[in-house]
């Protein structure tokens, strides 16, 4: 017996449970019968014999044991539980998969067309009038349906799960040609039998457990508006019946974990209703198409904390489940909020826009604070992660949605640092990695769509930005370095110290740019071109030269090589500047100054590295 086959050891099991079956079979037939007062029980470690049967249990015949059983019919083994459940193992052969799977599902679509071109040919030879095509339409359709339950119930299930499928399609067919083609019954008729067809399979897909044949039902419902369609505008009609198919999914999905389901109504729904909205809305159904909406996106909206989904360390177990607790939130809050935008649109409403997106994120984290009970799951950490993120996307939506210039980037560096915040104080690196985007995004606006401010120097609007964003890096910074939350905090706090350096520079650069060619003056731009350009290259030497010391300055007194490098690199562009431009474009007085401006700071430097004032060889030899 190998222990490490699981095959071969049920079957040993398998051959030694028939034997042992056997065997008592064949002592009935010879009068024994081993009840539990019979049979006994040895008790192997202390007495190694075996008692013996009761003596009187023992007839004179000679034993079944020592005699072969040959006048005695053969006995059939029985047939145990565990051979008819036995399940087909899961990595099943490409031959199998073609001839089991692709197979079927082509000879069901075999079936369809081949039933439509008999009608056909029914209808062009005048072999049967129109009610006779649908008569034997429907017969034939139920007759599959029941003929179904025979491969079901005889250990075939997908087999009869197929068959369903092409008699339901059969009955859809056949009623469509009752109403569409041949007027025999009104819409309504058609309707209603078409919602019996699809509530039948779906309560066979309830009681058989069979999510397969719900889908089937599903995909019948879904195409109930098409096969009826008049080519009017049913609003109420179409879309309480969406509902209504929606509803049915959701509890089934509540009862069975049948996430596909869900899946597949959603994309029924977001079609049906985006084809017509494209073709019927107008702005006097705002209302009625609001309050719709507004059930549809409910329904989706919570369905990760009612669907039964088997959720194993944190992650679903299937893609569909992934798709349903992940993807379809997602995608019907985009898809919401979208229709939301475009309706409160058409009323010209500027604040509309901006409110909408934060009443999604309300939304959402007032889902994160639903109790638990009743039909409401706990919820997972996949879920709370989901919903934190939708809220804060529809947050981070909200600010260029209202704000403009300044006040988008302000909104969002400000939104950045708060979820950092947050994030750090919660332990979740969803959060962090969420302020990250904010504060990206609010770093890009302030140095792209951030207008320029008055000639005024230092006191002016985008100055004043430049300092919030320079505080809200330095506030990231501080708490990632401080923090013990976060795993490894040394590259993002040397990432703030950069940004806020690079925003210093940038910030002071564009004050000596916007004072001395301020953008309305051009006439004093113009006349004065050359002394302006003078001013303005001596500034700027300047403010590399004594920010590079400053650098340095702040580098020697927290002993940070990270920050010492910084000012070299920027004492770097100030030499280059010195002795490639100043030396063509100042005058004399002004050239002179800057290089002995430039000359004593490097002296300076170059002495204190030189002294090792500072004992940076010391802690270079010995780190702490």
């Amino acid at each position: 017996m190998d222990p490490n086959t699981s095959g071969a050891l049920e079957g040993q099991i398998r051959d030694l449970t028939v034997r042992v079956y056997q065997l008592e079979q064949a002592l009935r037939t010879h009068g024994i019968s081993l009840t539990p007062d019979t049979v006994p029980t040895p008790n192997i470690p202390p007495a190694p014999q075996r008692p013996p049967l009761p003596v009187q249990a023992i007839p004179q015949n000679p034993s079944p044991l020592s005699s072969p059983i040959a006048p005695n019919p053969p006995i059939a083994p029985p047939q145990f539980a565990f051979e008819e459940t036995v399940q087909p193992e899961p990595g099943q052969s490409l031959e199998n998969r073609i001839a089991s799977q692709w197979f079927n599902r082509i000879g069901i679509l075999a079936l369809l067309i081949g039933m439509a071109w008999f009608l056909k040919l029914a209808i062009d030879n005048h072999w049967i009038g129109p009610l006779g095509r649908v008569l034997v339409g429907l017969v034939s359709g139920i007759a599959i349906i029941a003929w179904s339950e025979r491969f079901q119930h005889r250990g075939f299930p997908a087999f009869g799960y197929s068959l369903k499928a092409v008699g339901s399609g059969i009955l859809y067919l056949s009623l469509w040609a009752a109403f569409s083609l041949y007027a025999l019954i009104p819409v309504s008729a058609a309707f209603a039998a078409m919602i019996l067809v699809t509530a039948f399979n779906t309560f066979l897909a309830w009681i058989q457990d069979a999510e397969l044949l719900a889908l089937y039902a599903i995909a019948g419902g879904l195409s109930t508006p098409l096969l009826l369609s008049t080519s009017g505008n049913h609003e109420v009609t179409l879309l309480t019946y969406l509902l209504m198919l929606d509803l049915a999914v959701l509890v089934l999905a509540i009862l069975r974990p049948w996430s596909r389901l869900l899946f597949a109504a959603f994309c029924g729904t977001a079609v049906f209703f985006g084809g017509w909205w494209t073709e019927f809305y107008s702005d006097p159904q705002l209302v009625r198409t609001t309050l719709f909406l507004t059930c549809f996106f409910l329904i989706f909206a919570l369905t990760p904390r009612l669907v039964r989904v088997d959720i194993s360390d944190g992650r679903p177990a299937s893609i569909w489940d992934n798709l349903a607790l992940v993807i379809l939130p997602i995608a019907n809050a985009a898809l919401a909020f979208l229709a939301y935008y475009k309706l409160f649109d058409s009323l010209s409403h500027e604040w509309a826009g901006a409110f909408l997106a934060v009443a999604f994120a309300a939304f959402y984290l007032l889902l994160i604070q639903l109790p638990d009970g009743g039909i409401l799951r706990p919820g997972s950490s996949l879920v709370t992660s989901l919903h934190v993120t939708l809220a804060v996307v529809f947050l981070t939506i909200a600010i260029p949605l209202k704000t403009k210039g300044r006040w988008l980037t302000i909104g969002w560096l400000a939104e950045g640092a708060a979820i950092y915040w947050l994030g750090v104080k919660q332990r979740s690196s969803m959060l962090r990695a969420l302020a990250l985007i904010c504060l990206f995004l609010g770093l890009s606006a302030l140095l792209t769509v951030n207008p320029p401010a008055s000639a005024s120097p230092i006191f002016n609007a985008r100055f004043g930005t430049y300092l919030f964003a320079i505080a809200a890096f330095a506030f990231i910074g501080w708490i990632s370095k401080t923090s013990e939350s976060i795993e490894n905090p040394n590259g993002l706090t040397a990432a703030c110290v950069l940004i806020v350096n690079s925003l210093i520079l940038i910030a002071l650069s564009m004050e000596i740019h916007y004072y001395w060619w301020p953008a309305a003056s051009f006439r004093r731009y113009a006349y004065n071109y050359s002394n302006n350009l003078i001013y303005a290259q001596f500034s700027y030497s300047a403010l590399f030269m004594l920010f590079g010391a400053a650098l340095l300055a702040v580098g020697f007194w927290q002993r940070s090589a990270f920050i010492r490098w910084q000012g070299l690199v920027l004492l770097a562009v100030a030499i280059g500047k010195v002795f490639l431009a100043d030396i063509s474009q100042l005058n004399q007085g002004y050239r002179i100054l800057s290089f002995f401006g430039l000359g004593a700071l490097l002296l300076a430097v170059s002495y204190i590295y030189q002294r090792d004032l500072l004992h940076l060889r010391d802690s270079a030899r010995h780190p702490q």
